[in-house]
């Protein structure tokens, strides 16, 4: 078996999570699934980035202390994964002194050791957003293009990393795509970026993040947010207590990220790493931002999703299906709930539920609900060959849906065409033709829906009686019908 291990960012705990996070969840999960089918040993990691100024200051909003506080925060992400049907293998958290804080402290000592890091005092602009400095050029109008808010002018003396020392190798290695950065759009971003790179500040005086880790021989001094979060994708791995699982799951193969902590992730992580002497990450998948209606989410406009809500109102798998059909993986995309109803009842609805539901009653009312497998046609169950594959390997999972319903449509069509409640009077033998095509587009819709759709492919399976240990259905097998209420009622 070749390991697989794949990671999503860390939620940062200064709220709950909404539905652009609950959309990388979806979309890890999906190329997680796909890699156990294909017979690969997958580790799927993600949890949530619990330091820094920003979560101080919501736990000193509410009147909480800070550790109750991103306990409450971090309970509430690993019910959302739980009812996304999210098939993590960990959860790590950067507050967990046991798991985190040795790795992240050995990983400062190797960069001490090596010379990387230096104190100096140092005077900028600090966007607690980003919980990072940021250049006076980077502003629009006066403010953090992304947070919409104005940075902190700080002057302290701070703990630097050489970063610099490593951004001629790192361009090397993402222009040669030994870091793979996908979609290419996010490559050439990130490359404009390289040139540009300075040393960074790596720790904050306690005195103005009081929630983080103490830097090694420096009580004076707390890491700073990502040199504290970036190392959890080794933490949770045993890095520092020489874990076997660190020797077989790193390095990563694929980060999956916001197009906002793409910099943080190939060019400071693999600096990071470069300096300790650990192997870089293969791949950075990097999808885009959801908006509302047409508006970037905001808690003063009041337009923020709950996904938890969205799960309760629509169910796991119409959620799942619009974030991944809907919104192209790399790209930003658009939320609203006439998108989601008109996908629910035209894709879902209207297109393979119905499938699901005409095939059952023709092989219930004509065959007693028991039909023996016999191959016809091949060559009409199959999706193209390569398509559905090169999508997901792609990071084009939108694509790889629309794959799986050109069966949805195409099955349907058959259907319609071959009119098997004609046949059935007409010519028994035609008929049975006609079903076993039909039941091995079933079979192979339930498939490739498995990544995807897990709950619906299970379902169908069940209804069928079908066996999706097996991408091939053997000959003589027998389906037997279960009745169902239907996959997806119709919405009002």
């Amino acid at each position: 078996m070749r390991k697989f291990y794949i990671t999503t960012s860390i939620m940062y705990t200064n709220g709950p999570a909404h539905v652009g996070f609950a959309m990388e969840l979806i979309q890890a999960d999906v190329i997680a699934r796909y890699r156990r089918l294909a017979g690969d040993d997958v580790f799927f990691l993600s949890g949530t980035d619990e330091h820094g100024s920003t979560v101080a200051r919501a736990a000193a909003k509410n009147k909480i202390e800070s550790q109750t506080f991103v306990d409450s925060i971090a309970k509430q992400v690993k019910d959302l994964a739980k009812k996304l049907n999210i098939s993590n293998n960990d959860f790590i958290r950067t507050s967990d002194q046991k798991r985190h804080w040795p790795s992240a402290v050995k990983l400062w000592q190797l960069l001490a050791d090596k010379g990387d890091l230096y104190k100096k005092k140092y005077k900028g602009l600090y966007c607690v957003g980003h919980e990072s400095f940021v250049k006076k050029g980077d502003l629009v109008d006066g403010l953090c293009p992304l947070h919409k808010t104005q940075p902190e002018e700080i002057e302290e003396e701070n703990w630097f990393f050489k970063l610099s020392n490593y951004k001629k190798e790192i361009k090397t290695k993402i222009e040669s795509d030994e870091i793979k950065i996908v979609p290419a759009s996010r490559k050439s971003e990130i490359l404009n970026v390289v040139e540009d790179a300075e040393d960074i500040s790596v720790s904050r005086p306690t005195s103005a993040l009081t929630w983080g880790i103490p830097v090694p021989g420096d009580p004076g001094q707390r890491i700073w947010v990502w040199l504290d979060a970036l190392p959890n994708y080794i933490s949770a791995l045993g890095y520092a207590q020489g874990d076997a699982r660190f020797k077989k799951f790193w390095p990563a193969d694929v980060h999956l990220v916001g197009k906002d902590i793409v910099r943080f992730h190939a060019l400071i992580w693999p600096a990071i790493l470069l300096s300790a002497g650990l192997e870089l990450p293969r791949s950075i998948y990097v999808h885009g931002f959801i908006t509302v209606d047409g508006q970037k989410m905001s808690k003063t406009i009041g337009n923020i999703i709950d996904p938890l809500e969205l799960v309760k109102k629509y169910g796991v798998d119409p959620v799942r299906y619009f974030l991944l059909r809907e919104i192209a993986s790399g790209e930003d995309g658009d939320f609203s709930y006439k998108k989601l109803e008109e996908r629910y009842n035209g894709d879902l609805a209207n297109g393979l539920g119905n499938l699901i539901q005409r095939i059952a009653t023709l092989i219930e009312n004509n065959l007693g609900g028991e039909l023996i497998y016999k191959e016809v046609e091949s060559k009409k169950l199959k999706v193209e060959s390569g398509k559905y594959e090169k999508a997901i390997e792609e990071f084009r999972l939108h694509d790889a849906l629309g794959e799986i319903w050109k069966l949805v449509i195409e099955a349907n069509k058959y259907v319609d065409d071959r009119k098997p409640w004609a046949e059935a009077k007409e010519s028994p033998e035609r008929f049975l033709e006609t079903l076993a095509v039909l039941v091995g587009f079933i079979h192979n819709i339930s498939w490739l829906l498995q990544p995807f759709l897990p709950e619906t492919a299970q379902k169908i399976a069940e209804v069928f009686g079908d066996d999706l240990s097996s991408k091939e259905i053997p000959e003589n097998c027998k389906f037997l019908i279960k009745k169902s209420e239907g996959l997806f009622p119709r919405l009002n």
